[in-house]
């Protein structure tokens, strides 16, 4: 019997979750593998933690791309049927839900609702959604859509038999000319258009109801978008045509199907509910930002010209995040999208000028450093690219590592006085320990690149990779903050979170050396005292102090909550810490604590993650530690192997034949 993978996922996995305590920060989200356009419930709409997996009440449907509550939504819009008493603002619109009608899929939505006494059903392709709308009373009854954030616009025209409009809202950085379009097909004689009417109100914009007419209870609608135009919207909803409702959904389903397969375990039940959870998380970020043209040739809007430009885009991910696991693990198992990525990112430098950091859909520059360096390397030393796309690589990477920007969203901030000093001057901006380290594994990364091309600069790029060692201190045993005359600032604490560290403190920032932990075990006398500077790690009580950032931030009550001393496995700084071990010849030891933390902070409920999920990076943590794998360095393109926690295949390979495949870790 064929196994059906979706049964395995729960969509509320991590979504309970708030601004002071993170459990994942994630969304209920129906969408593609990687697609364009995704719906979630809205069950409160006034703040960007607008989800609640425990809420008995909704507003709507919400069309989504927040890839995170601290990067906020864009083009959005809450789409919400009414009857009787039609409300003309969006938290007007609250009314319970119908449990029984409520089913949540990655493939699939339905939901009751109570006082309109109707069911919608959702399903979607890459760039639209197909919308049901079934009223059991023969109520006043309409469709209202709303938008949530920005200027809108909105058109009835019956002429063209479609509703039409735009919303240009946003959240942060900047994004030229930004809009998201999107056209209305009603599906059969439900809309009456004489009826139907534009709503202007004095919060969000503006929104129209959409009537239906009396005596009929079913209402359906394709729901295109683009970021171009009208005409490319209306192109977009040909990605449904003429098919029915239950054909968009088993197509939907069938792909998910195809992705979740990509690695196939058999464990316990609660192991594989966790695992399936994770890899349907794996499989939404980055969003496909690109479209079709008239002849199938990718398109896309950039938000540095406010133009359509040719070729691919994908947007919704900080790489300071996402290069550590789930980079990594798309190399594994989806390399196509992996080199799509990477051109994604030169479209972004050719329009931009610089290399993305975190995009959403423009560059907000959220987190520090060009960690996209990372990416790039891999993807050289896995001989992934062509020649002349290496060589743009390269000097792309050369720029940022070279020049200051205007903006500190873009390039790396610090870097003349980096190149000056060999390190970034806590005078010149904060965070200058983690800048510092960042940039020495950066510069590392441009030198597997000139490797591969073979390049004299190969040298000059190694050398600058062993600047991390300019702020350790042999008396502390600690990373610390110089001026620029080199003094060490003073006091110091080790449990001083923020100021001169990002997200963390000395402990979480010690290790932060993935490409040459055999140096650092060499500053710190040797590769004994580094293994006992690690037990210290883990055997520090969970201690902190708020530091530069003057208040508690939520990795800091989190690492307390999941109590593995400082190992704040809640975020991204620490994921590699536990893995440490088993480079120095103590796999179990490595063994002991990845068991722990899979089996102790996750799951596949809504409290399912030991911190922010991050566009999936937590998550493929989980996946990468349940395989016993993970990519220590990935400009190398080395991963650690330790025993497996499950049994299965990757790719329809068994998980030990596939890791024999890899590149033997070196170190």
């Amino acid at each position: 019997m064929k196994q059906c993978y979706l049964n395995y996922v729960n969509i509320k996995q991590g979504t309970d979750s708030t601004e002071r305590f993170s459990c994942g920060n994630t969304l209920p989200l129906i969408q593609r593998p990687f697609g364009m356009i995704a719906f979630a419930p809205q069950t409160k709409g006034s703040d960007r933690w607008w989800y609640s997996p425990y809420a008995k009440t909704i507003e709507g449907i919400r069309l989504t791309h927040q890839p995170s509550p601290w990067i906020g939504d864009y083009g959005t819009l809450m789409i919400t049927p009414q009857a009787d008493v039609i409300k003309d603002r969006f938290f007007e619109t609250w009314t319970g839900i119908r449990e029984k009608d409520t089913v949540l899929r990655p493939d699939y939505l339905r939901m009751g609702f109570l006082r309109s006494g109707s069911v919608m059903e959702v399903a979607n392709t890459k760039r639209c959604g197909d919308i049901k709308v079934v009223f059991q009373h023969k109520m006043k009854s309409c469709i209202s859509i709303f938008n949530m954030m920005g200027n809108a616009h909105f058109e009835v025209d019956e002429r063209e038999a479609e509703v039409r409009g735009y919303t240009d809202g946003y959240c942060l950085g900047k994004a030229e000319n930004f809009k998201m379009f999107f056209v209305v097909k009603p599906r059969g004689a439900w809309l009456d258009w004489n009826e139907s009417e534009i709503v202007e109100n004095d919060l969000k914009g503006a929104g129209v109801h959409l009537k239906v007419k009396e005596n009929m209870t079913q209402a359906e609608f394709v729901l295109g978008i683009s970021y171009i135009s009208y005409e490319q919207a209306r192109l977009n909803c040909k990605e449904i045509g003429e098919r029915s409702f239950e054909e968009v959904r088993e197509e939907s389903t069938q792909e998910w199907e195809d992705y979740l397969s990509l690695i196939s375990i058999h464990a316990e039940e609660d192991v594989s509910r966790t695992f399936y959870s994770c890899m349907y998380r794996t499989g939404l970020f980055p969003h496909a930002a690109f479209e079709l043209d008239a002849e199938g040739k990718a398109i896309h809007y950039s938000p540095y010209t406010g133009k359509v430009h040719d070729g691919v885009r994908y947007v919704d991910q900080g790489f300071w995040d996402t290069y550590r696991t789930i980079l990594p693990l798309h190399l594994l198992i989806r390399p196509d999208l992996y080199k799509e990525e990477i051109e994604s990112a030169l479209n972004d430098y050719r329009e931009g000028g610089w290399l993305p950091r975190w995009t959403a859909p423009g560059e907000v520059g959220c987190m520090p450093s060009t960690l996209i360096d990372s990416v790039m390397a891999q993807a050289a030393t896995a001989g992934l690219l062509e020649r002349e796309t290496l060589e743009e690589v390269f000097e792309a990477m050369k720029h940022h590592a070279n020049h200051t920007a205007s903006e500190d969203r873009f390039g790396r901030c610090g870097i003349a006085d980096y190149l000056k000093l060999q390190y970034v001057p806590y005078e010149a901006h904060v965070e200058s320990v983690n800048l510092t380290l960042d940039f020495a594994y950066g510069d590392y990364c441009i030198a597997k690149v000139a490797e591969a091309l073979r390049k004299e600069e190969k040298e000059e790029y190694l050398k600058r990779a062993l600047n991390y060692q300019t702020c350790f201190d042999r008396e502390t045993g600690f990373m610390r903050a110089k001026d620029r005359q080199g003094a060490f600032r003073e006091p110091f604490d080790p449990f001083a979170w923020g100021g001169d560290y990002t997200e963390g403190s000395a402990w979480q920032t010690l290790f932060a050396v993935p490409h040459d932990l055999s140096g650092l075990a060499k500053l710190m006398g040797g590769n004994e005292n580094l293994l006992e500077k690690l037990d210290e790690l883990f055997a520090t009580p969970p201690y902190y102090r708020v530091g530069g950032y003057g208040v508690e931030i939520h990795e800091m009550t989190e690492m307390a909550e999941d109590d593995f001393g400082q190992c704040a496995i809640s975020n991204q700084p620490s994921f590699h810490l536990p893995y440490i071990y088993a480079c120095f010849g103590k796999t179990e030891k490595t063994i002991y604590w990845v068991d722990r933390i899979c089996r102790e902070t996750f799951s596949d409920k809504p409290d399912g993650f030991p911190g922010d999920e991050d566009n999936g990076t937590t998550a493929a943590w989980y996946i990468l530690s349940c395989l016993g794998l993970y990519p220590m360095c990935p400009a190398d393109n080395t991963w650690v192997k330790i025993p497996a926690r499950v049994a299965g295949t990757i790719m329809g390979e068994d998980i030990g034949s596939f890791k024999e495949k890899l590149k033997e870790m070196v170190l």
